[in-house]
């Protein structure tokens, strides 16, 4: 295989067109065809964004698959700043990174908001998804590009998910993971604070039943609710209490100044996100259970042949350390379990950049 880099298979970028504001990145386009879903659907002419940094070797066995959090996208030092370059935790001059859009995305890959074979928005035609089917695609979109094994597939939360479902389903693909912040199966409190959010959306009179794109508004009003639903669960109670307390604003709104953070916050998604693709990736994170149909979680764990680093933050109160440690002690070939000590829980990872690549090169 030559050492330069791969040739790309470009197409119009047909997804998020709508969104004002916001630059995604240098993005790539390559087709992977049509996908038959879990749920017996199939989602045709699949169109996946991504980006890479470095080289692949003449082997081709360098490459490190970083896979996103939900409202991430391909452009990874745009979310994960200062852990892509030379020198860093995934090192340009040795490892050749990958950084792909999952599929229900809307910075580029196929999703609601995508264009559909009759020409028309998918919308509320979108098929649900679930982390097997983005996994799935993701090994799709692998063979397109001609990476036959990964050295490394590492991801935060929703990609923690993506990770760990490779180690179990395709261990012939991947020499290890890790998996951040994560879980082996969504929780009860999970779906409960993500279902909430879900409604927010769907109540806002400008949602239209996902119908929206040819709108002049969409719902952002009930976006915004659930990304400040959201944003609480990111961070940590003494965060928003040392930081903010009781101050207020200082303006006329009147407003305690923990409120205006919190509408920056929504103001910020509102401007790269869309509501559809919100809604998908919950779901797909709601139905995340690594032991369905593999004999429970205890069996699908167990049975993992590769090694695993597990990473775990000590104030995430979205995923609570106890799920890391689940799997750290089930998974054979496990590595010593990595705590982050970090004041801004689930949001931990982004911030402790010394730390993360700390633990990321004990696995490469």
């Amino acid at each position: 295989m030559s050492a330069q880099p791969i040739k790309q298979v470009l197409t119009s970028d047909v997804t998020g067109a709508w969104l004002e504001g916001y630059d995604p990145g240098d993005r790539k386009f390559i087709k992977i065809g049509f996908l038959l879903l879990e749920n017996g659907q199939t989602l045709a002419d699949i169109i996946i964004a991504y980006q890479t940094w470095g080289t692949l070797n003449e082997a081709g066995d360098n490459a490190i698959l970083i896979q996103h959090a939900m409202t991430g996208w391909s452009d990874v030092p745009g979310w994960w700043p200062n852990m892509v370059g030379p020198g860093l935790a995934f090192d340009t001059n040795k490892y050749f990174i990958v950084c792909p859009n999952v599929i229900g995305g809307c910075q580029g890959s196929t999703g609601p908001s995508s264009i559909a074979p009759d020409g028309k928005r998918y919308g509320s035609r979108f098929p649900a998804i679930t982390i097997r089917d983005m996994v799935a695609a993701e090994i799709a979109f692998s063979d397109a590009i001609g990476i036959k094994k990964y050295k490394l597939a590492v991801g935060p939360s929703l990609g923690g998910m993506r990770s760990l479902e490779w180690a179990v389903s395709h261990p012939d693909r991947v020499e290890s993971i890790c998996t951040i912040g994560s879980s082996a199966v969504a929780t009860g409190d999970q779906i409960g604070t993500a279902s909430i959010q879900i409604r927010a959306i769907k109540s806002d009179p400008y949602f239209n039943n996902g119908d929206y794109y040819e709108q002049e508004r969409g719902p952002i009003a009930g976006m915004g609710i659930a990304r400040r639903i959201a944003h609480l669960t990111y961070r940590t109670e003494s965060e928003m209490d040392v930081r903010f307390g009781r101050e207020l604003q200082g303006d006329e709104t009147g407003r305690f100044a923990v409120e205006s953070y919190l509408d920056h916050q929504a103001d910020k998604l509102a401007k790269r996100f869309d509501a559809n693709t919100y809604i998908a990736l919950t779901e797909a994170m709601n139905s995340h259970d690594i032991g369905f149909n593999r004999g429970g979680v205890v069996e699908a764990l167990r049975a993992i042949t590769i090694p695993v680093l597990v990473v775990s933050i000590d104030t995430d109160r979205l995923f609570p350390p106890r799920l890391q440690v689940e799997i750290a002690d089930l998974v054979p070939k496990a590595k010593k379990l990595v705590t982050i000590s970090s004041d801004f829980g689930h949001d931990g990872f982004l911030v402790e950049s010394e730390a993360m690549s700390a633990a990321i090169r004990g696995i490469i």
